[in-house]
């Protein structure tokens, strides 16, 4: 009688591959194939991913297949590579005119702490229900990874991917936090699926459909497709803002461009105040032949102005006169001198001669200025290690006060305006702050053209339009090179520029009021995510592994299933 063509003795990977069979070497080959593949196709979907953001599932599920049956110290090293797989080519715009020096530092910095999933994982894999613990441990090492070191750095968070699709509306409930859960949990289900699948294959001489797509695989992957579905659901509760009862106003957005890209874009530092001073006449001539309405407040870019208005009388001059054209305070993007020689960046709202108080007003200092980029830590130290350092002249220093701005204006109704500056749009607390002190719209002042023609802007933008949906909140974004545009509560992007451009955009947007579950819940779902992952890996550590006791429980068991044997089809 002749062997079935579905015998696993007939596919020679299998034997290869196979932890019984095959060596302790080609198993870790297998993971780290696994674990590069995992970071490359998270990597992917990313802004511009465009249609390939539900690649960000692939992220946790092909991490988890690679670190399963490994031991701690191996899985570390695999989780390592998959962040290394991830944070090369997502971070890329930090070696555009810069070198491989920093945009590897920073890669292996931040690999260091997507590292930790490798024994959590391990730790995890042993207690039941085991991919809710995994997406909450996952949040967990973003969290750190976010605060620590100097500030943290939150960029490639797994939930920036989602700012368009069926993941995105969890950000209302949760924040980036819930976010990141949501996309890593269906991520590890799916992988419970196929290890599922992979056991029941396994269990029997001559497999078939029935043995490898069981009842449990089924399940498993339904709900991991049920995430998804719920999320698109939730866009039915997202706030477009299109209620008549809500007040509206008139915003504008200016990108003035600048002379060159790279490092020295600001080596011409009038010229860059120039095209915003430009820009804004523009759009002071199209209000006044009627082409575009009176906005109540414009907002210019992050360093529109380095040259210090408060100490430079042209560009002070300058500044006015644009106000006065348009008729309308500006949100100046300025460098100003701070104490001694530190320097402050800084938002300024600079009001038309005709207002109460003409002239700059409220200021609002950056809080979180960029390490390494606007001040450098422990500089001796690092200067011994390369000279770049002294790049960065004088150390900025940060701000105290939270971002928010008062607009009144004669015939429109006053509202707050709350700020951020660059990066700190992906902190979540200095955000949530701006809504907590009374922010009807947000705004987002930006200078990406340090980063060429990069993917940077786009992955700000992205997270642009992620706040807008986590606060119901408009967000005005606005850089100096691009991306600039008005971005809608739900998310809907009404007018976006493109890269070293000049642009101007007017448009009316709501005021609104409301509060989101995630703005009203706060950090917590953060905190407690990240408790009960440190009480699983506790748990999952104390935990002795599952012994095998048959032969067939022991190829059937998918607790104790290899990396390579969860692999392999």
């Amino acid at each position: 009688m002749g062997r079935s063509t579905n015998d696993r003795s007939r596919w020679p990977i299998v034997n290869f591959c196979s932890s019984r069979k095959g060596s302790l070497v080609r198993r870790f080959i297998v993971a780290i194939v696994v674990a590069v593949a995992g970071g490359l196709l998270m990597a992917l979907s990313f802004p511009p991913a465009g249609a390939l953001r539900p690649l960000a599932v692939a992220g946790p599920l092909l991490l988890a297949l690679s670190v399963r049956g490994l031991r701690a110290r191996t899985a570390y090293l695999v989780a390592f590579v998959f962040g290394m797989a991830f944070f090369v080519p997502h971070i890329a715009w930090a070696g555009e005119f810069l070198g491989w020096l920093p945009w590897t530092a920073l890669a292996v910095y931040q690999s260091v702490f997507v590292g930790f999933l490798g024994p959590a994982l391990v730790a995890i894999f042993r207690l039941r229900v085991w991919p809710v613990w995994a997406a909450c441990a996952w949040v967990g090492m973003e969290a750190l990874r976010s605060r620590y070191l100097f500030g943290g750095f939150p960029w490639g968070r797994l939930g920036f991917s989602q700012d368009a699709g069926p993941f995105t509306p969890w950000v209302a409930y949760g924040g980036i936090p819930l976010l990141s859960a949501m996309v890593a949990l269906c991520g590890f289900l799916l992988a419970e699926a196929w290890i599922r699948a992979q056991a029941g294959f396994r269990s029997t001489r001559r497999p078939n459909w029935r043995t490898t797509f069981t009842r449990p695989v089924l399940v498993v992957a339904g709900c991991a497709l049920l995430i998804p579905l719920l999320g698109s659901l939730g866009w039915l509760t997202i706030n477009s803002g299109s209620d008549s009862k809500v007040p509206t106003t008139v915003v504008a957005v200016i990108q003035g461009n600048v002379p060159r890209e790279g490092l020295e874009f600001n080596a011409q530092r009038r010229a860059v105040l120039d095209n915003h001073v430009k820009e804004t006449f523009k759009l002071a001539a199209d209000i006044d032949s009627g082409k575009s309405p009176q906005p109540t407040v414009v907002l210019w870019p992050e360093n529109s102005s380095d040259i210090d208005p408060f100490v430079n009388e042209d560009a002070s001059t300058e500044i006015q006169a644009a106000a006065d054209a348009v008729n309308a305070p500006i949100l100046v993007g300025a460098v100003a001198n701070g104490p001694g020689d530190h320097p402050l960046n800084m938002a300024v709202m600079w009001w038309p001669s005709n207002a109460a108080k003409p002239g700059p007003g409220q200021k609002y200092v950056k809080r979180h200025p960029a390490p390494f980029a606007e001040y450098i830590p422990y500089r001796s130290f690092f200067r011994k290690i390369t000279p770049m350092v002294d790049e960065v002249r004088a150390d900025f220093l940060a701000g105290k006060r939270v971002g928010t701005f008062n607009i009144a204006r004669d015939g429109a109704k006053p509202f707050v305006l709350g700020d951020v500056i660059c990066f700190e749009v992906a902190y979540d607390g200095l955000v949530a702050d701006t809504v907590r002190d009374g922010a009807k719209i947000l705004t987002v002042q930006t200078n990406n053209a340090t980063f060429g023609h990069t993917n940077e802007a786009a992955q700000q933008f992205a997270m642009s339009r992620l706040r807008a949906i986590e606060f119901d909140r408009t967000v005005l974004s606005a850089s100096t090179s691009g991306i600039s545009g008005i971005i809608l509560p739900d998310g809907t992007v009404i007018d976006k520029s493109g890269l070293y451009e000049p642009a101007k955009y007017v448009g009316t947007v709501p005021l609104m009021s409301t509060t989101t579950v995630a703005a009203w819940v706060g950090p917590w779902p953060e905190y407690l995510m990240c408790v009960a992952a440190l009480c699983g890996i506790v748990i999952g550590f104390l935990r002795r592994p599952r012994t095998r006791r048959r032969s067939r429980e022991k190829s059937a068991d998918p607790v104790e299933m290899t990396a390579a044997d969860a692999v392999v089809t």
